[in-house]
């Protein structure tokens, strides 16, 4: 599943979506149909899914993978 389908799908709708980011569900189908969604509308997509899709999820060609967490050395 493509990530703006799983934010869908997480939001409860393409109306839902749009309601949470601001934007008209024709925007969401838009982004749905043509499988890339604007990277200024990303960070809205994230929060809206409370990180569940991530900016990297939805642009991997412009936004890096989160970097794992550093463990901390034992004492």
């Amino acid at each position: 599943m493509q990530a703006i389908e799983r934010a869908i799908e997480i939001a409860g709708g393409q109306t839902a979506l749009g309601e949470l980011i601001g934007k008209d569900q024709r925007y969401i189908a838009m982004w749905k149909r043509r499988k890339k969604v604007p990277a200024e509308v990303c960070a809205d997509i994230e929060a809206a899914t409370k990180g569940e899709v991530t900016c990297h999820d939805l642009r991997p060609d412009v936004f890096r993978a989160p970097s794992k967490p550093r463990r901390k050395a034992a004492a």
